[in-house]
Protein backbone atom coordinates (compact mmCIF):
# COMPACT_ATOMS: atom_id res chain seq x y z
CA UNK A 1 0.00 0.00 0.00
CA UNK A 2 1.35 3.78 -1.06
CA UNK A 3 2.30 5.32 2.42
CA UNK A 4 2.47 9.25 2.19
CA UNK A 5 5.88 10.76 3.50
CA UNK A 6 5.67 14.33 3.90
CA UNK A 7 8.23 16.08 2.47
CA UNK A 8 8.08 20.08 3.15
CA UNK A 9 9.06 23.16 1.45
CA UNK A 10 12.67 25.11 2.40
CA UNK A 11 13.03 25.79 5.75
CA UNK A 12 8.35 24.27 7.00
CA UNK A 13 10.18 20.62 7.87
CA UNK A 14 9.94 19.91 11.48
CA UNK A 15 12.61 18.46 13.76
CA UNK A 16 12.99 14.93 13.62
CA UNK A 17 10.27 12.55 14.46
CA UNK A 18 8.19 15.39 16.20
CA UNK A 19 4.76 15.70 15.73
CA UNK A 20 2.75 18.06 12.91
CA UNK A 21 1.37 21.29 13.97
CA UNK A 22 -2.32 21.73 14.96
CA UNK A 23 -3.26 23.51 11.98
CA UNK A 24 -1.10 20.78 10.06
CA UNK A 25 2.40 20.87 7.72
CA UNK A 26 2.96 22.89 5.12
CA UNK A 27 3.82 20.47 1.74
CA UNK A 28 5.20 20.76 -1.58
CA UNK A 29 2.96 21.22 -4.40
CA UNK A 30 3.97 18.03 -6.19
CA UNK A 31 1.96 16.42 -3.07
CA UNK A 32 -1.23 17.04 -4.96
CA UNK A 33 -0.67 14.46 -7.47
CA UNK A 34 0.64 12.18 -4.59
CA UNK A 35 -2.81 12.27 -2.94
CA UNK A 36 -4.36 11.07 -6.17
CA UNK A 37 -1.78 8.42 -6.74
CA UNK A 38 -2.40 7.27 -2.75
CA UNK A 39 -5.67 7.05 -2.90
CA UNK A 40 -5.44 4.67 -6.30
CA UNK A 41 -3.40 2.77 -4.71
CA UNK A 42 -6.35 2.47 -1.65
CA UNK A 43 -9.19 1.72 -4.37
CA UNK A 44 -6.64 -1.10 -5.98
CA UNK A 45 -6.31 -2.51 -2.65
CA UNK A 46 -10.38 -3.56 -2.48
CA UNK A 47 -11.72 -2.24 -5.41
CA UNK A 48 -15.16 -4.33 -5.49
CA UNK A 49 -15.93 -3.28 -2.53
CA UNK A 50 -15.07 0.52 -2.70
CA UNK A 51 -17.20 0.10 -5.87
CA UNK A 52 -20.40 -1.57 -3.35
CA UNK A 53 -20.06 1.15 -0.99
CA UNK A 54 -20.20 3.95 -3.36
CA UNK A 55 -23.14 1.88 -4.96
CA UNK A 56 -24.74 1.83 -1.40
CA UNK A 57 -24.18 5.56 -1.00
CA UNK A 58 -25.52 6.18 -4.01
CA UNK A 59 -28.62 4.66 -3.20
CA UNK A 60 -29.05 5.97 0.35
CA UNK A 61 -28.86 9.75 -1.01
CA UNK A 62 -31.09 8.87 -3.98
CA UNK A 63 -34.05 7.31 -2.05
CA UNK A 64 -33.43 10.07 0.68
CA UNK A 65 -33.80 12.73 -2.20
CA UNK A 66 -37.20 10.84 -3.16
CA UNK A 67 -38.85 11.97 -0.01
CA UNK A 68 -40.02 15.95 0.04
CA UNK A 69 -38.30 18.30 1.73
CA UNK A 70 -37.28 15.93 5.05
CA UNK A 71 -35.07 13.93 2.85
CA UNK A 72 -33.36 16.62 1.37
CA UNK A 73 -32.39 18.12 4.83
CA UNK A 74 -31.72 14.15 5.71
CA UNK A 75 -29.48 13.66 3.34
CA UNK A 76 -27.17 17.12 3.80
CA UNK A 77 -26.83 15.92 7.57
CA UNK A 78 -25.87 12.41 7.01
CA UNK A 79 -23.45 12.98 4.19
CA UNK A 80 -20.54 14.12 7.09
CA UNK A 81 -21.19 11.19 8.89
CA UNK A 82 -21.21 8.52 5.96
CA UNK A 83 -18.43 10.66 4.85
CA UNK A 84 -16.25 9.89 7.98
CA UNK A 85 -17.21 6.46 7.56
CA UNK A 86 -15.73 5.76 4.61
CA UNK A 87 -12.85 7.67 5.96
CA UNK A 88 -12.60 4.65 8.66
CA UNK A 89 -12.42 2.05 6.26
CA UNK A 90 -9.93 4.11 4.03
CA UNK A 91 -7.63 4.00 7.52
CA UNK A 92 -8.55 0.83 7.88
CA UNK A 93 -7.48 -0.41 4.58
CA UNK A 94 -4.08 1.88 4.84
CA UNK A 95 -3.12 -0.34 7.57
CA UNK A 96 -3.48 -3.05 6.57
CA UNK A 97 -6.57 -4.92 7.64
CA UNK A 98 -9.85 -5.07 5.34
CA UNK A 99 -11.92 -2.67 4.21
CA UNK A 100 -15.66 -3.75 4.78
CA UNK A 101 -18.94 -2.40 3.74
CA UNK A 102 -20.46 -1.74 7.48
CA UNK A 103 -17.45 0.57 7.68
CA UNK A 104 -19.85 3.12 5.34
CA UNK A 105 -21.97 3.47 8.69
CA UNK A 106 -18.92 3.36 11.29
CA UNK A 107 -19.76 6.55 12.31
CA UNK A 108 -23.30 6.21 13.64
CA UNK A 109 -22.38 6.58 17.08
CA UNK A 110 -20.98 9.99 19.64
CA UNK A 111 -18.95 11.09 16.19
CA UNK A 112 -22.33 11.68 14.25
CA UNK A 113 -24.03 14.43 16.72
CA UNK A 114 -20.39 16.65 15.77
CA UNK A 115 -20.17 15.80 12.51
CA UNK A 116 -24.01 16.46 11.81
CA UNK A 117 -22.94 19.83 13.20
CA UNK A 118 -20.39 20.44 10.85
CA UNK A 119 -22.65 19.64 8.39
CA UNK A 120 -25.15 22.30 9.54
CA UNK A 121 -22.69 24.84 9.57
CA UNK A 122 -21.59 23.99 5.74
CA UNK A 123 -25.08 24.34 4.83
CA UNK A 124 -25.56 27.74 7.01
CA UNK A 125 -22.69 28.73 5.16
CA UNK A 126 -23.66 27.94 1.78
CA UNK A 127 -27.43 29.16 2.73
CA UNK A 128 -25.60 32.62 3.55
CA UNK A 129 -23.58 32.99 0.17
CA UNK A 130 -27.11 32.49 -1.69
CA UNK A 131 -28.55 34.82 -0.06
CA UNK A 132 -25.68 37.28 -0.59
CA UNK A 133 -25.85 36.08 -4.29
CA UNK A 134 -29.73 35.95 -4.99
CA UNK A 135 -29.83 39.72 -3.17
CA UNK A 136 -27.48 41.05 -5.77
CA UNK A 137 -29.23 39.73 -8.58
CA UNK A 138 -32.43 40.74 -7.16
CA UNK A 139 -30.52 44.53 -7.53
CA UNK A 140 -29.43 44.09 -11.05
CA UNK A 141 -32.54 42.82 -12.17
CA UNK A 142 -34.38 45.61 -10.24
CA UNK A 143 -32.04 48.44 -11.92
CA UNK A 144 -32.59 47.15 -15.49
CA UNK A 145 -36.03 47.03 -15.14
CA UNK A 146 -36.49 50.48 -14.05
CA UNK A 147 -34.44 52.04 -16.83
CA UNK A 148 -36.62 49.55 -19.18
CA UNK A 149 -39.82 51.27 -17.64
CA UNK A 150 -38.20 54.57 -18.44
CA UNK A 151 -38.25 53.39 -22.05
CA UNK A 152 -41.45 53.20 -22.63
CA UNK A 153 -40.21 50.64 -25.35
CA UNK A 154 -41.84 47.17 -24.64
CA UNK A 155 -38.94 45.94 -27.24
CA UNK A 156 -36.06 47.82 -25.65
CA UNK A 157 -38.02 46.64 -21.76
CA UNK A 158 -37.62 43.10 -22.79
CA UNK A 159 -34.03 42.89 -24.23
CA UNK A 160 -33.04 44.73 -21.03
CA UNK A 161 -34.87 42.80 -18.80
CA UNK A 162 -33.40 39.39 -20.48
CA UNK A 163 -29.53 40.72 -20.85
CA UNK A 164 -30.39 41.66 -16.98
CA UNK A 165 -30.74 38.11 -15.88
CA UNK A 166 -27.88 37.46 -17.60
CA UNK A 167 -25.55 39.56 -16.66
CA UNK A 168 -26.98 38.43 -13.08
CA UNK A 169 -26.60 35.01 -13.31
CA UNK A 170 -22.87 35.68 -14.51
CA UNK A 171 -22.46 37.62 -11.37
CA UNK A 172 -23.91 35.28 -9.13
CA UNK A 173 -22.12 32.26 -10.08
CA UNK A 174 -19.21 34.31 -9.71
CA UNK A 175 -20.01 35.34 -6.44
CA UNK A 176 -20.82 32.04 -5.18
CA UNK A 177 -17.97 30.35 -6.36
CA UNK A 178 -15.60 33.25 -5.32
CA UNK A 179 -17.26 32.90 -1.43
CA UNK A 180 -17.76 29.28 -1.85
CA UNK A 181 -13.85 28.49 -1.83
CA UNK A 182 -13.37 29.61 1.60
CA UNK A 183 -16.44 27.03 2.70
CA UNK A 184 -14.85 24.27 0.70
CA UNK A 185 -11.50 24.81 2.10
CA UNK A 186 -13.13 24.76 5.84
CA UNK A 187 -14.98 21.86 5.25
CA UNK A 188 -12.36 20.25 3.38
CA UNK A 189 -10.80 18.08 6.60
CA UNK A 190 -13.37 19.14 9.08
CA UNK A 191 -14.91 15.52 8.85
CA UNK A 192 -11.52 14.23 9.35
CA UNK A 193 -10.86 16.16 12.29
CA UNK A 194 -13.58 15.45 14.16
CA UNK A 195 -13.44 11.81 13.27
CA UNK A 196 -9.29 11.00 14.06
CA UNK A 197 -8.48 14.16 16.71
CA UNK A 198 -11.79 14.51 18.42
CA UNK A 199 -12.04 18.58 17.45
CA UNK A 200 -15.29 20.21 18.63
CA UNK A 201 -16.98 21.40 14.85
CA UNK A 202 -15.94 24.88 14.59
CA UNK A 203 -12.58 24.71 15.69
CA UNK A 204 -12.75 21.93 13.37
CA UNK A 205 -13.60 24.03 10.30
CA UNK A 206 -11.07 26.84 11.75
CA UNK A 207 -8.62 24.34 11.10
CA UNK A 208 -9.53 22.85 8.30
CA UNK A 209 -9.32 26.59 6.36
CA UNK A 210 -5.60 27.65 7.76
CA UNK A 211 -3.95 24.32 6.60
CA UNK A 212 -5.74 24.36 3.31
CA UNK A 213 -4.24 27.89 3.08
CA UNK A 214 -0.86 26.76 4.12
CA UNK A 215 -1.35 24.29 1.38
CA UNK A 216 -2.89 26.26 -1.72
CA UNK A 217 0.08 25.10 -4.16
CA UNK A 218 -0.67 21.23 -3.86
CA UNK A 219 -4.51 21.46 -3.55
CA UNK A 220 -4.39 24.24 -6.97
CA UNK A 221 -2.59 21.27 -8.59
CA UNK A 222 -4.72 18.46 -7.10
CA UNK A 223 -7.99 20.55 -8.31
CA UNK A 224 -6.35 20.77 -11.96
CA UNK A 225 -6.16 16.94 -11.88
CA UNK A 226 -9.27 16.29 -10.62
CA UNK A 227 -10.99 18.56 -13.21
CA UNK A 228 -8.95 16.21 -15.73
CA UNK A 229 -10.03 12.74 -13.84
CA UNK A 230 -14.05 14.06 -14.02
CA UNK A 231 -13.77 14.81 -17.54
CA UNK A 232 -12.50 11.28 -18.66
CA UNK A 233 -14.99 9.91 -16.11
CA UNK A 234 -17.62 11.34 -17.56
CA UNK A 235 -16.42 10.23 -21.26
CA UNK A 236 -18.23 6.66 -20.59
CA UNK A 237 -21.65 7.53 -20.30
CA UNK A 238 -20.70 8.63 -16.83
CA UNK A 239 -19.80 5.16 -15.56
CA UNK A 240 -16.22 6.74 -15.00
CA UNK A 241 -17.25 7.61 -11.30
CA UNK A 242 -17.73 4.37 -10.33
CA UNK A 243 -14.55 4.39 -9.83
CA UNK A 244 -13.51 8.37 -9.59
CA UNK A 245 -15.85 8.86 -6.65
CA UNK A 246 -14.63 6.23 -4.09
CA UNK A 247 -10.77 7.09 -5.34
CA UNK A 248 -11.78 10.92 -4.63
CA UNK A 249 -13.25 9.78 -1.12
CA UNK A 250 -9.96 8.11 -0.62
CA UNK A 251 -7.71 11.15 -1.78
CA UNK A 252 -9.53 12.92 1.14
CA UNK A 253 -7.97 10.35 3.49
CA UNK A 254 -4.57 10.84 2.29
CA UNK A 255 -4.53 14.66 1.91
CA UNK A 256 -5.21 14.50 5.81
CA UNK A 257 -2.59 12.11 6.17
CA UNK A 258 -0.02 13.90 4.36
CA UNK A 259 -0.83 16.97 6.10
CA UNK A 260 -1.92 16.19 9.92
CA UNK A 261 -0.47 12.90 10.18
CA UNK A 262 -1.44 9.60 11.01
CA UNK A 263 -5.15 9.30 11.73
CA UNK A 264 -5.23 8.41 16.07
Amino acid sequence: MDNLTPTFPSGAEPPAGGPPPADGWAVDAGHGLEWWSSGWGLFRGSPWLWLAITMLFIAIMFVLALIPILGHIASTLLYPVLGAGILVGARALDRGSELKVEHLFACFNKKAAPLIVVALLYFAGWFLIWFIAIALLVGVVGFSTLASLVSGDPAEASIALLSAFGIGSIIVLLLASLLGVPLIMAYWFAPALVLFRGDEPIKAMKTSFVACMRNVPPFFIYGLLGMVFAVVATIPLGLGWLVLMPVYAATIYTSYKDIFGEAA
